[in-house]
């Protein structure tokens, strides 16, 4: 497959502290590929350097070949890269349709200051329903964002990426807070999204990283310690004994 983002190198350092230590990951087109470790490993301070967030202090990172590693989090937006929370607020006295439409209007480049002629412009509304008929959201359409369950508000800030017509997806930890079945359903959701984006997911919850992964990549203290299929890390035993535990199946 060919490689869509690639992080090389990668160096961050809070004082004396190294978050992220000589990182090399990549992306393959249509990939699900995980992060994993325990806190403190440096995994949202990765996912906060490829969204442009934060800026390495050392390495590279590229899109479709490009570097980008100076290039700011909107610019990243516009060239494909999109995270479940790049919109970063959600107007939760809008409704769950209008929120998206914003978001299809920034994926166009505009500015959300233009909001009263956006929320007539029928042509946005296409977009946006469709953006919620992938996450499984189109029946909340009409309510107001506020009155969202959890999970329906994780489903709401992915089509609100995904709005933004990404080819890149970089999602931290999307099932915090969860219940058993709301995981259940996105894991079905982000299953149906897999090979029509390429995705990055830091994940706590190992059963929806295995459901999922193409490959996982392992970190502890800022570094790759393992990489590779669910079938070669589950068999890893410096793996399963630190994060996985013994006897994972």
């Amino acid at each position: 497959m060919a490689e869509i983002l690639a992080a090389s190198r990668l160096v961050k350092r809070y004082g004396a502290l190294k978050v992220t230590d000589g990182l090399c990951m990549t992306l393959e087109q249509g990939e699900l590929h995980a992060v994993i470790g325990p806190n403190g490993a440096g995994k949202t301070t990765l996912i906060h350097q490829l969204a442009g967030e934060i800026a390495p202090d050392a390495g590279t990172i590229s899109l479709r070949g490009r570097d980008i590693t100076r290039t700011p989090v909107h610019r990243r937006a516009l060239a494909g890269i999109g995270r479940s929370y790049q919109i970063t607020s959600v107007f939760r006295e809008f409704s769950v349709l209008e929120n998206v439409m914003l978001a299809v209007q920034a994926g166009q480049g505009h500015s959300f200051r233009f909001w009263r002629p956006v929320s007539r412009d029928a042509g946005l509304a296409g977009p946006a329903r469709a953006a919620l008929g992938r996450v499984g959201l189109g029946y909340a359409a009409g309510r107001a964002a506020g009155a969202l369950a959890h999970g329906e508000m994780r489903q709401l800030e992915i089509a609100m990426a995904l709005a933004m017509r990404p080819e890149v997806l970089l999602l931290d930890e999307p099932m915090a807070g969860m219940s058993r079945q709301e995981s259940a359903g996105l894991v079905d959701m982000l299953r149906e999204l897999k090979g029509t984006y390429s995705i990055v997911l830091v994940e706590h919850d190992m059963d929806a990283v295995f459901a999922l992964a193409d490959r996982i990549t392992v970190l502890s203290y800022g570094r790759v310690i393992a990489c590779g299929t669910p079938d070669r890390i589950r068999g890893n035993e410096d793996v399963r004994v630190a994060y996985l535990g013994e006897g994972h199946d």
